[in-house]
C-alpha cells in the first residue's frame, strides 16, 4: 500500500492530506496525520491469522 502525506493550503490555513492508493483522508495538522499514518503502519505490519476453515465430513 501506497501512503502520501501531502500539505494543502487553503484560505483557512493548511491542512494535511494522507492518501492511501485510491482513498483520501484529510486532517487538520501534520502531528494528526503523522500519528494517522503511524498507527496504520504498525496495523498493516502486524501478525495477522487466515480464518480456520472447517471441512465437512464428506470430503
Amino acid at each position: 500500500m501506497k501512503i502520501v502525506l501531502t500539505e494543502l493550503t487553503r484560505e483557512s490555513g493548511s491542512h494535511w492530506q494522507v492518501r492511501l492508493d485510491q482513498h483520501v483522508v484529510t486532517f487538520r495538522s501534520e502531528p494528526e496525520a503523522r500519528a494517522f499514518i503511524e498507527t496504520l503502519q504498525s496495523r498493516l505490519a502486524a501478525p495477522h491469522r487466515l480464518p480456520y476453515r472447517q471441512q465437512s465430513a464428506a470430503s
